[in-house]
């Protein structure tokens, strides 16, 4: 019978992270990294990866690789495929991390439902989702052939739960209708592909709650009040869970969708 310390490691793996270098996609990395994978980095042109590779480096004995790729565009998606598998004969766990998550600048994002358009929806599916089908059906003949094969996607409470809008009252935060389909769409893409690729390959996704990135205090208030553990999460929060589903922890666990949200989905 295998130890904990056994299941955990990932030595000899190898792991590609979309959104590497964004908050939750350096605490993915940090995590994977402890555990012994080897690391291929997707991040989108002109991003720097200078400080989360040195600080991999320098904590932990693994080699690390970076490719850069827009992944709104079709042929840059096509592109990355092609360029990891001239390299990689084995890959071990794909993590769909990245996402649109507009900005408060956008045009049709960050506004009321009226104003919202189908150009910003259909930018955020192509991110979200479609980028993920691809990236997946790319890299699916490779991971079938390699050992403990697991695809985690990074879905969203909201890609399960309606938003609560009191939260948002006073402030000039929002939550686009794009980012919620978009999600929920990951959600059941990942019930799809776990069904699609096993037995070879398992695929789960996590939905986390709110985490906490100085948002309006006013928000915060109202966020932890509907939350039963009492705050909003952080990145460390979500360590665990990768762990648990990018190893043998989990070799007998596919088409899961794991809510990391302190409760806030019960109430």
């Amino acid at each position: 019978m295998s130890t904990v310390t056994e299941l955990s490691k990932l030595n000899g793996r190898t792991s590609i992270i979309t959104g590497a270098s964004g908050y939750l996609g350096v605490a993915i990395c940090e995590t994977l990294a402890e555990l012994g994978s080897d690391l291929i980095l997707v991040e989108k042109p002109g991003s720097d990866l200078s400080k989360i590779v040195s600080s991999i480096e320098n904590n932990f004995k693994v080699n690390i690789e970076q490719y850069f790729c827009d992944l709104e565009s079709p042929s840059d998606r096509a592109t990355l495929i092609s360029s990891i598998l001239k390299k990689y004969k084995e890959l071990n766990c794909l993590i769909n991390n990245a996402a649109f998550v507009g900005s408060s600048d956008l045009s049709g994002w960050n506004v009321p439902f009226e104003e919202q358009t189908s150009e910003t929806f259909s930018r955020a599916l192509e991110v979200n989702l479609t980028a993920v089908f691809e990236l997946t059906k790319g890299f699916a003949a490779t991971l079938k052939k390699s050992q403990g094969a697991s695809i985690i996607n990074i879905a969203s409470t909201y890609g399960l739960f309606a938003p609560d809008w009191s939260l948002y009252m006073g402030t000039k935060m929002g939550n686009p209708a794009a980012y919620g389909a978009s999600k929920a769409g990951l959600i059941q893409l990942t019930r799809w592909l776990a069904s699609t690729l096993a037995p070879s390959v398992r695929v789960n996704s996590i939905s986390p709650g709110g985490i906490f990135r100085d948002q309006p205090k006013e928000f915060v208030k109202r966020y932890e009040e509907k939350t039963p553990l009492g705050r909003m999460a952080t990145e460390d929060d979500l360590k665990g869970a990768v762990a648990y589903l990018a190893s043998d922890m989990s070799k007998y666990v596919t088409g899961q969708n794991l809510l990391v949200d302190g409760g806030w989905g019960i109430l």
